[in-house]
């Protein structure tokens, strides 16, 4: 059985789960509503309060679709109660980042301006503090979009392992390498 799988999802107050008859999973909350398609092998049932995520064979693909519906339903769950909140930081001089509504303008060492449109469920801030790198906060309640778009905005300017200059997310450590001072003695 699935560690994770087998665990169920505890479904706090304010939230509605539907499942239809065509394994459409509904999750609505006071924040929103997210809906995920379920594989047709796996059964999903309300008891006490609580999702329970079933597999009807131990074929290997239903024992791998197991865990990972029920990682993606706890996620819906959780994003429609309190939202998921990624925040990047630039690194680098004259790295900059300022946003209109849902488009985000960037500076990042090109001969050019970078104008990034993000997707109406996602909501961006950019602060720009004295002597602070800039920083990205996004914000939504589906936690595969955000993850999406975080990975596309740092994909714009990766992190480089000399002096570490460009888009990371604050508290990730980064492996940096010796210089070719390093080689000489």
């Amino acid at each position: 059985m699935s560690r994770i799988g087998k665990s169920p999802i505890a479904i706090p107050s304010g939230v509605t789960i539907i499942v239809s008859d065509k394994n459409l999973v509904t999750v609505k909350g006071p924040k929103g509503e997210l809906n995920q398609q379920v594989d047709p092998a796996i059964t999903i049932s309300q008891e006490d309060g609580e999702l329970l995520v079933k597999r009807s064979t131990e074929q290997k693909q239903h024992k791998s679709l197991h865990g990972l519906y029920r990682s993606l339903i706890a996620n819906m769950v959780i994003g429609v109660t309190e939202g998921f909140k990624t925040t990047q930081e630039l690194v680098g001089v004259g790295y900059r980042a300022t946003n209109q509504g849902n488009t985000l303008d960037l500076v990042l060492g090109y001969s050019h301006h970078i104008v990034f449109v993000l997707p109406k469920e996602v909501k961006v801030t950019t602060v720009t503090e004295k002597g602070k790198n800039p920083t990205i906060t996004l914000e939504s309640i589906d936690k595969q979009l955000i993850g999406q778009v975080a990975a596309k905005i740092r994909e714009l300017r990766a992190p480089e392992p000399y002096k570490g200059k460009g888009i990371k997310f604050v508290g990730e450590e980064l492996r940096r390498k010796a210089g070719k001072s390093a080689a000489k003695k």
